[in-house]
């Protein structure tokens, strides 16, 4: 993907040029933390009432909502301290550019994006949902059936998906040849707020889209959560 570019005839609005320009889709650079500059793609729908903060696997890119640092367009190396930082960047964006409130956020992380996704769910009380597709039980965990967390370890998952307060999906393919799918069976098991969980028979890391169940499961509890949200309102 080439570059991110400032339209100063828009009053330096920024474009993808490989990708076609479209009023309800805003492409941001936003300062993290540790210092870095990422790149993130915010897509409105005059319909929606809530929010999916994404978080893309390994070897993805801003086509997926936002680049962690040292990815794409983004600043900075890649390294689990950075990532959380790119995720708080994006959700405090979502907070106070858009207005977005964390009980209409739903937080969503594929296989190494579940890392900062259960991060930061473990630490926001009142978020909406989180759907974790093909994730990590911990990084060492990916490598080695370990039965203890390690100091030395990254994205603890097995660690924080029980401070995660709010109702959880975990999607997983039987057939997973990076993660195995035992990772996301346990944490769903470890899951405070279960949702009934989906595993796709013959299901890979990287081809789920392609199952119609997994659209039509996904949406089922995103419209869970909104009857949830509604009914709350109403109390």
């Amino acid at each position: 993907m080439g570059g991110v570019v400032a339209d100063e005839s828009c009053g330096g609005r920024l474009y993808i040029p490989e990708i076609p320009r479209r009023d309800d889709v805003d492409i941001l650079k936003l300062r993290t933390r540790c210092g870095n500059e990422i790149v993130a793609v915010y897509v409105k729908h005059s319909k929606a009432n809530g929010t999916i903060l994404y978080s893309h696997g390994n070897a993805a890119d801003v086509g997926q909502m936002y680049d962690y640092s040292g990815y794409g367009q983004s600043t900075g190396q890649a390294s689990e301290s950075n990532t959380y930082a790119d995720i708080e960047a994006s959700y405090k964006c979502l907070k106070e550019k858009y207005g977005v409130k964390d009980d209409q956020l739903i937080l969503y992380g594929q296989s190494v994006g579940s890392g900062p996704t259960v991060d930061l769910a473990s630490r926001t009380p009142n978020l909406r949902g989180v759907v974790l597709q093909c994730p990590i039980l911990s990084g060492m965990r990916v490598l080695y059936p370990v039965k203890c967390t390690y100091w030395f370890d990254i994205y603890k998952n097995i660690d924080k998906i029980g401070s995660v307060a709010c109702p959880v999906l975990v999607i997983h393919g039987t057939a997973d040849e990076v993660v195995d799918y035992s990772h996301g069976k346990r944490l769903w098991e470890l899951s405070k707020e279960k949702y009934e969980p989906l595993w796709i028979s013959g299901g890979g890391h990287c081809d789920l889209e392609l199952y119609p169940d997994f659209i039509k499961h996904l949406k089922k509890f995103v419209a869970s959560l909104a009857n949830k949200q509604a009914g709350n309102a109403a109390i």
